[in-house]
C-alpha cells in the first residue's frame, strides 16, 4: 500500500511538473505571439482584452493527436454519421426551416440535402457546437508545433474579425480546433464566405439565417456543382495499376475521365454513360489507417463535388460520409 501511495505521488509530480513547464512556455509563446499580433495592425487593447484569459489547454493536443479521421475504417466511420436517427432529426429540421433553407438553396443554387447534411455531420443539426474556449484552442494549437504556421494564420485572422467588431469574441465557444457555429467555420472561412444574411449588422453563426446563407455562399464561391455527383462505390478488377490508387486527402492524383477507368470497374454499368467525359479519381480510404487492408476494398469513383467537399474538411471519410448522408436526405424530400 505504502509502494502504491509512493507510485502515485511520482506520478502526481511529474505530471505537474510537466503541466508547468508547458504553461511556462507557452507564457512565452503568448508574449512573442503578441508581438506578431501588433506587426499585423491588431491593437494592443484588443490583444490584452481579448488574449488576457487564453490558457493552454492540453486536451486539445490530445485531440488534435486522435482525431477519428485517424483511426476509424470508412465503414464504421460513414455508419456513425449518417443512421436513420439522423436522417429523421434533420427532417425535422427542415420541416421548422422549409422557407428559409429553400430560399436558401434557390438563391445560392446549392442543394438543401448537402446543408442539411453538413449541418448534421458538423453539428448534430447545431446541437453540439462545442464548448471549448476558441480563442485558447487555437492559442495552444499555435503554440503546438504540429501545424504552428496554420492555426497561427488563424488566430491571427480572428482577432482582425474581432478588433473589426463582425464577432463577439465573448460568443467564441465550440471545437477543440477553433471552429464556429452550426457549420464549423475557421476563421478564414468566417473572413471569406461568412455572410449577414439577416441585414442585422452582425455575423451570427448560431443564428439559422446567417448560417445556412454562409454555408451555402461557401460552397457556391469553391464551385459545388448543383445536381452533379459525388461518388459511386465500386469494386475495381485487381489488374489496375497502383499508381491510380489515392488514399491520402492532401491531393486526388492521377484523374482521368471516367471512360478510362471503365476498364478497371467490374460490373459497371451502372454509371451511366453520360458520366463517361467527366475527370474521376479513385480513392482506397482504409489502406492509410490500415495497414493489412485490401488494397481495393472498400473503392470509390470520385467527382469533382466530392472534391469540394475536401476542402471544406481534408478527410476522405468525412466527404464520403457527407455525400452519403446527402443522399439520404434526397430520398425523403
Amino acid at each position: 500500500m505504502k509502494l502504491i501511495s509512493l507510485i502515485v505521488i511520482f506520478l502526481l509530480f511529474n505530471f505537474v511538473s510537466v503541466f508547468s513547464d508547458e504553461n511556462i512556455d507557452f507564457l512565452k509563446w503568448k508574449k512573442n505571439f503578441k508581438k506578431i499580433a501588433l506587426q499585423n495592425n491588431i491593437s494592443e487593447k484588443t490583444f490584452d482584452t481579448v488574449m488576457l484569459n487564453t490558457k493552454f489547454l492540453p486536451n486539445v493536443i490530445k485531440y488534435d493527436r486522435y482525431q477519428p479521421e485517424f483511426y476509424e475504417d470508412t465503414k464504421t466511420y460513414i455508419s456513425k454519421r449518417t443512421s436513420d436517427k439522423k436522417v429523421s432529426k434533420g427532417l425535422i429540421l427542415y420541416k421548422k426551416n422549409t422557407n428559409l433553407i429553400n430560399a436558401v438553396e434557390k438563391e445560392f443554387n446549392i442543394e438543401k440535402e448537402l446543408l442539411l447534411s453538413l449541418m448534421g455531420i458538423e453539428t448534430n443539426f447545431g446541437t453540439y457546437v462545442g464548448k471549448m474556449d476558441i480563442l485558447s484552442s487555437l492559442a495552444t494549437l499555435s503554440f503546438d508545433k504540429r501545424r504552428s504556421e496554420f492555426f497561427t494564420n488563424e488566430l491571427l485572422i480572428l482577432l482582425k474579425l474581432i478588433e473589426k467588431q463582425q464577432i463577439d469574441y465573448k460568443t467564441l465557444y465550440g471545437s477543440w480546433a477553433g471552429a464556429f457555429g452550426f457549420f464549423q467555420f475557421m476563421p478564414s472561412t468566417m473572413k471569406n464566405y461568412a455572410l449577414d444574411y439577416d441585414n442585422d449588422n452582425y455575423i451570427d453563426l448560431k443564428n439559422n439565417k446567417d448560417a445556412y446563407a454562409s454555408a451555402a455562399n461557401y460552397l457556391s464561391k469553391i464551385g459545388w456543382k448543383f445536381n452533379q455527383p459525388c461518388f459511386y462505390k465500386i469494386n475495381l478488377s485487381n489488374d489496375i495499376p497502383k499508381k491510380y490508387l489515392n488514399v491520402s486527402a492532401k491531393k486526388l492524383n492521377n484523374k482521368k475521365k471516367l471512360k478510362y477507368f471503365r476498364t478497371y470497374i467490374n460490373d459497371n454499368s451502372f454509371l451511366n454513360k453520360d458520366l463517361d467525359d467527366l475527370n474521376v479519381a479513385i480513392i482506397t480510404p482504409d489502406k492509410d489507417i490500415i495497414p493489412d487492408a485490401e488494397n481495393l476494398k472498400p473503392a470509390y469513383v470520385v467527382f469533382d463535388n466530392y472534391e469540394i467537399i475536401l476542402q471544406w474538411n481534408r478527410s476522405l471519410r468525412f466527404s464520403l460520409a457527407v455525400c452519403t448522408l446527402k443522399d439520404k436526405f434526397k430520398d425523403e424530400l
